[in-house]
C-alpha cells in the first residue's frame, strides 16, 4: 500500500534539492533560466517525475533539456546525499506546459470576450418575431 503523503513529502523535498543545486549552477552552458514546477513520485518512491520550465525560446528549451539530461546522474547524486530513504529514486525530467497551456487558455478567453462583444451589439437593435410576450393569456370567461 502506497502513502501518497510521504511520496508529497518526499517529492517536495526533491523539487527544493533540485532547485538548490540548480541554483548554484551546473558546469554545461547549455543550461538555461530553468524552473523546478513539480516533482511527482511512484508509490513505492522508486522514481521521481521532474518538472520544469523553461524562460527563453525553443532553442534554449531543447538546450536546458539537453544540459538536464546530461546532468540527471550529478542531480540524483545530490538528491540521495540529502534525502533520507533507504533508495534513491531515478530522475526523470519532463518539460512542463503550464506556459503554452496559459496562452491557449487566455486566446480562448480573448476569443469569447470578442464573441459575446459582437453578440451584445447585435442584441441592442434586435426586436422580438411575434409578440413582446409569447405565452398565451388565460381565456376571459366573460368573453364568451
Amino acid at each position: 500500500m502506497a502513502d501518497h503523503g510521504r511520496a508529497a513529502k518526499l517529492g517536495d523535498s526533491i523539487k527544493e534539492i533540485i532547485a538548490k543545486r540548480l541554483d548554484k549552477g551546473l558546469r554545461d552552458p547549455r543550461l538555461g533560466f530553468v524552473t523546478i514546477t513539480d516533482v511527482r513520485m511512484t508509490g513505492d518512491l522508486q522514481h521521481a517525475s521532474v518538472f520544469y520550465t523553461v524562460y527563453g525560446s525553443e532553442q534554449e528549451r531543447e538546450d536546458s533539456a539537453a544540459a538536464l539530461k546530461a546532468a540527471t546522474g550529478l542531480l540524483r547524486t545530490e538528491v540521495g546525499r540529502n534525502i533520507r530513504a533507504r533508495l534513491t529514486p531515478t530522475l526523470e525530467f519532463i518539460p512542463d506546459a503550464i506556459p503554452e497551456n496559459a496562452a491557449h487558455v487566455a486566446e480562448l478567453l480573448a476569443r469569447a470576450r470578442e464573441q459575446d462583444s459582437a453578440t451584445r451589439a447585435l442584441a441592442t437593435g434586435a426586436r422580438y418575431a411575434g409578440d413582446e410576450d409569447p405565452y398565451v393569456k388565460p381565456r376571459d370567461a366573460e368573453a364568451e
